[in-house]
């Protein structure tokens, strides 16, 4: 089953499907040693990972597996980073969630508000019941973006990565359907409804 990538609109981001004019944007992203030190992998280092990454997100597309996309300041068409939710699976009505975002571009809220409208798509057109999403414990700028958009921490996975000898732990974060609130935070107890 295919799965149409989405182009979404923001007030201030324009999400849409990749292009091969992004590979040089996507290996400046992804091989910088500072942006990508959280990451489950070490920075690139050859620019063919670009063009790699362009092509698996096509294929997962084409399979119906997740889509990612672009993420561009709509004011310039600056590239600001990516978003994705992988691993779709349409019995478990599952998905996970992902985005890097270029140095440039942290702390404007541009994370937040790209993962808020890619995940209002998904939970429309793919019918989603559970978001999950991971970051490094370290990472407390990516886990106040998870909570922003309503996710929970939920547990700890004990040194479940290792990146160039570096041993780190991760946070597990779960988004239920019936908790999401397109343009606020997690729910307050007791207020969660079908």
């Amino acid at each position: 089953m295919t799965l149409a990538t989405p182009t979404l609109h923001t007030a201030r981001l324009r999400l849409r499907p990749f292009t091969d004019a992004d590979a040089d944007h996507l290996f400046a992203l992804h091989s910088s040693a500072y942006v990508m030190r959280y990451w489950d992998s070490p920075p690139w280092n050859e620019r063919a990972r670009s063009q790699r990454f362009i092509a698996m997100s096509r294929k997962m597309a084409d399979e119906g597996t997740g889509a990612r996309v672009a993420i561009d300041r709509a004011s310039d068409g600056t590239f600001v980073g990516w978003c994705g939710l992988t691993g779709w699976n349409p019995d478990y009505r599952s998905a996970s969630l992902g985005y890097v975002l270029d140095e440039a571009m942290w702390g404007h809220g541009y994370a937040t508000e790209a993962a808020r409208s890619l995940l209002q798509w998904a939970f429309d057109a793919l019918d989603l019941n559970r978001v999950q999403a991971e970051t490094d414990t370290r990472n407390a700028a990516s886990a106040r973006v998870l909570e922003k958009v309503g996710f929970m921490r939920e547990g700890t996975l004990r040194e479940d990565c290792v990146v160039n000898g570096d041993v780190s732990d991760s946070w597990v974060f779960g988004l239920i359907r019936r908790e999401w609130r397109p343009s606020s935070g997690p729910v307050p107890a007791g207020e969660a409804g079908r």
